[in-house]
Order: structure tokens, then C-alpha cells, then sequence
């Protein structure tokens, strides 16, 4: 029967409702976070002009840093390219340098071929890793107006797939991808990202199968695999002799129930990840500005740096109280 027609004897289960004890802190980190002092760091002053190599050919102008430095001022305060190059110009007059400042085609053109090397958050010690994906917009025409005149919809998406530490929130890998590469293909390389001892693995049932588990054993191979398996799962040849990880969560499952399971092997941490996707969304954007696969890659990066730079200065510690 459809949904309306059950309603009146579905069970409910009551929304929970969370209180934050550090709200003082956290309202100052928001604050913070506007802070053109942030984004304009003087580590990014202090090496504006790249310095000579004595190569044969025109030396560039700007460093790498000093173009990422435009686009992350970007992507933090939502401003298409010639304005950011007057609010960065602005920056630089406020704080007294002499220095030159990249026009918004320069920024342009150099973000598209920047070095996708800038470092992510690097774990202190063994982490948890929630590995998930989502949809990014690039072009085509909105929902809006497919709602309005009808006919075939033509956007277009891009796959962002995040390895993020469910405690602190910090995106510790990231690749963006077409949509025709699978969630499960990206678990290696986003685990080859991740410089130290990984502890746990999650992620939702679109990664249950054995190419993840062989990609994560490959790699870190005590780490635990907190995937719910499939519906239709069945146990492998090996099951009574040399149960896998696998095995394991399907006898679980059989015992417990799903919400036993979840409960059994902490997989309610994974909603973090989810989290995780909201926060870029809100302070990013639910679309991707760059037009090539090339400088979205970049774009994509340098926003999950942002995100970083953000949640370092404060987060909400919640507490729930019913």
C-alpha cells in the first residue's frame, strides 16, 4: 500500500534532540570563519613570487600557493573569479605589501593545471575512516525550470568520493570522478591517500563485496571492515573452518537483526560521514564551477581543504538530552 495509507499505524520513533555545551567557542569559530586573515595566510605571503630557478623561459609570476590562495578565498566566500581578484587586490592593499596580484584570467587558466598535491588532514594515530560518495553539479539547465517547460533534463554531475574521521570531521582523502566510475573503485585510492595506521573501515552497502575487502586488506590489513552486507548475501566455501570478515557480519546479521548489527559493530558512526557531505554542500555549494574534469579536480580538492581550514577552528561539541 502506499506510504499515506500506513501512516496512521506506522511505528514512531521520536526525533532526538541534541543541545550544545560549547556553544560560546563555536559561535566564535563561525565568526572566524570569515576572517580574511584565514584564507590569506602570510606563509602564502612570504612565497607570492616563486623564486628563480635559472630555467631557460619566462619564470611565472605567481606561485602555486599564491593561485590557490585566489582559489580558496573563492570558494570560501562564493565569488566568480573578478571578484575574487578585487577582493584579493583589496587584501593586499589593506595589508601594505607591494606585491603583484594574479587578474582573474590568470587565476583561471592556472587552477585548471595546479598540482593536485595539497596535503589533507594527516592523522596523529590510528583513525576510523567513513568512506562515502555524492553527486556534484556542473551545467545544464535546473530543476526549476525542467518543472516549469518540461522536456528531457540536461544536467550534468560529477562523483565526489571523501574518506572522512568520523571524530573530528576532517576530510582525510578525496577524488572527484565521472559518473561512470563505481564507489567501490575508488576505495583503494582514496585509502592510498591516507598517510598513517587505519583502524576501521565503513561505508554503506553499495560497498559490500569482495574487491573492497581485498582492496582494504591490501592496505591495512587489521583493519576491521564495517560493511552491512547485502540482503541476498550468503556465507563463503570457507565460512566453517576460516570465517572471513564478510562471514562475520552475515552470522551477526542472522542472530541480531540489522539494528543488533549495527549496534554490535559501532556502524552508526557512518552517519557522520553523511555529516560531512552537508557541511561541503552548505559551504561550498551543491555544484561545481569549473567546466573541465582537470580544474574540477582541483576545485574539489582545494574545497575540502576549506572545509578543513573551517572545522579546524572550532566545531560544536553536542550532547543529547532526550
Amino acid at each position: 500500500m502506499p506510504y499515506k495509507h500506513n501512516e496512521p499505524r506506522r511505528h514512531k520513533i521520536p526525533k532526538a534532540k541534541y543541545k550544545v555545551g560549547n556553544w560560546r567557542e563555536y559561535n566564535r569559530a563561525l565568526r572566524q570563519r570569515g576572517s580574511l586573515t584565514v584564507w590569506v595566510t602570510p606563509e602564502a605571503l612570504a612565497t607570492w613570487t616563486p623564486a628563480q630557478t635559472g630555467r631557460r623561459g619566462r619564470p611565472p609570476a605567481y606561485s602555486d600557493l599564491a593561485i590557490e590562495t585566489g582559489i580558496m578565498l573563492r570558494l570560501a566566500m562564493g565569488r566568480p573569479w573578478r571578484q575574487t581578484e578585487g577582493l584579493l587586490r583589496s587584501v593586499i592593499q589593506l595589508l601594505g605589501l607591494n606585491l603583484p596580484v594574479p587578474d582573474y584570467t590568470t587565476l583561471a587558466r592556472r587552477s585548471a593545471r595546479l598540482s593536485r598535491t595539497t596535503a589533507l588532514k594527516h592523522p596523529t594515530g590510528p583513525v576510523d575512516v567513513v568512506i562515502d560518495s555524492t553527486g556534484l553539479k556542473i551545467s545544464g539547465t535546473g530543476e526549476w525550470q525542467h518543472e516549469k517547460h518540461g522536456g528531457r533534463p540536461r544536467r550534468s554531475w560529477r562523483r565526489l568520493h571523501l574518506a572522512i574521521d568520523p571524530e573530528s570531521g576532517d576530510i582525510l582523502a578525496a577524488e572527484l570522478t565521472t559518473t561512470a566510475d563505481g564507489d567501490a573503485s575508488q576505495v583503494g585510492p582514496l585509502l592510498d591517500q591516507i598517510a598513517g595506521q587505519v583502524r576501521a573501515v565503513l561505508a554503506d552497502g553499495a560497498y559490500d563485496g569482495e574487491p573492497v575487502y581485498q582492496a582494504i586488506a591490501e592496505r591495512h590489513a587489521d583493519a576491521a571492515v564495517i560493511i552491512p552486507p547485502r540482503c541476498t548475501a550468503m556465507l563463503s566455501d570457507t565460512a566453517t573452518t576460516a570465517p572471513t570478515q564478510r562471514d562475520q557480519h552475515i552470522q551477526v546479521l542472522a542472530e541480531k537483526g540489522r539494528i543488533g548489527w549495527q549496534t554490535a559493530t559501532g556502524y552508526g558512526k557512518r552517519a557522520l560521514g553523511e555529516t560531512a557531505f552537508s557541511r561541503y554542500k552548505t559551504v561550498i555549494g551543491r555544484s561545481l564551477r569549473a567546466r573541465t574534469l582537470s580544474a574540477q579536480k582541483v576545485e574539489a580538492r582545494i574545497a575540502c581543504v576549506v572545509i578543513n581550514r573551517m572545522t579546524s577552528l572550532g566545531m560544536p561539541v553536542s550532547e543529547k538530552v532526550a
